[in-house]
């Protein structure tokens, strides 16, 4: 029977190897070889320290974030969509993030949108070579029906993962805006994309598990990403979340706090302002602010984009 060398120069796996070897993320920390030898409160802090370290390594790219952020804004702004891709960890982080807008932002399910290799199985399971497979990842943008307006943002620790490579070069031949997050600087992910954000996270506490400091720091890129896309899109009043979707008694007794924070009423003229305006937060903060009833808020919110900001200012005496 005829055997496979995997010896030699040239083998995937022992080219892989050398590539993993080259990685911040996978180096091993030597002053940590004995930690399972050490007290359970000394681990907790220690990774505590650890994780401690990536807000500042986060902070250092902020630059690149705003840019990019500016980049996605201008592209919702005229209908496009952001559609995180990514495997394993960063994978499901993109799911997280954009499973979180609609309740948040009460954005269209369709506006933040999540891809993991795999498909839906991988969010829970692991499901083999599919981090590996390029073509499933033109087919999955493909089944989105990408246009120039798009963004993807692909998400790897490595910056290196073929799925998420691919699906980035993919969506640049379309034409869509490209943004790649990883944790090593000058991978081939951050050299694919348009927007490159790669925080140096380093090495892990547990050599190459990168759902550590890595997945901290694509959390946290994310969170911004989303969030301050959607404050440039007119989704906040100041701080404040007024597209929140009231879709259940906690929902429905923020909405009524934030009505309260963002003008000051009573809880009565509170209670009026949504009842009339069958609980949309914007329109009762607009009728409470802008002394205009629901129709003319409604109207006047219409008018401005449903930028809560502008319509406040419009429905001001000369304004």
């Amino acid at each position: 029977m005829a055997t496979t060398d995997t010896s030699g120069a040239g083998n995937p796996v022992r080219d892989l190897r050398a590539d993993l070897t080259s990685l911040a993320t996978e180096a091993r920390r030597s002053d940590l070889s004995g930690i399972d030898r050490m007290a359970t409160e000394d681990i907790v802090r220690t990774m505590n320290a650890e994780d401690a370290t990536v807000a500042p390594a986060v902070r250092a790219v902020s630059g690149a974030v705003a840019a990019a952020v500016d980049a996605v804004a201008a592209r919702m702004a005229s209908g496009g969509r952001l559609v995180y891709v990514g495997a394993g960890t960063a994978g499901r982080l993109g799911v997280l993030d954009a499973s979180e807008c609609p309740p948040t932002f009460n954005s269209d399910p369709e506006q933040v949108i999540g891809l993991i290799a795999g498909g839906p199985a991988a969010i829970d399971s692991a499901v083999e070579g599919a981090e590996d497979d390029e073509r499933a990842a033109a087919a999955d943008l493909d089944a989105l029906d990408l246009t120039p307006e798009d963004t993807v943002v692909g998400v790897s620790a490595s910056g290196r993962t073929p799925y998420t490579v691919a699906a980035v070069a993919h969506a640049a031949r379309r034409g869509a805006l490209t943004v790649g997050v990883s944790s090593n600087p000058g991978s081939p992910l951050g050299a694919a994309a348009a927007h490159a954000i790669e925080v140096d996270t380093g090495p892990e506490l547990l050599a190459g598990s990168t759902r550590l400091k890595a997945g901290t720091a694509q959390k946290l890129v994310l969170n911004t990403l989303s969030t301050v896309a959607m404050i440039r899109l007119g989704k906040t009043y100041g701080n404040l979340m007024v597209d929140v979707r009231s879709s259940n008694e906690k929902l429905r007794a923020r909405a009524h706090r934030i009505v309260e924070m963002a003008t000051g009423a009573g809880d009565d003229e509170v209670r009026q302002a949504l009842s009339a305006s069958g609980g949309d937060v914007k329109t009762a903060i607009l009728t409470i602010l802008g002394r205009v009833d629901a129709a003319e808020a409604a109207r006047l919110l219409g008018a401005c984009g449903g930028r809560l900001r502008e319509a406040v200012e419009a429905a001001a005496p000369g304004g």
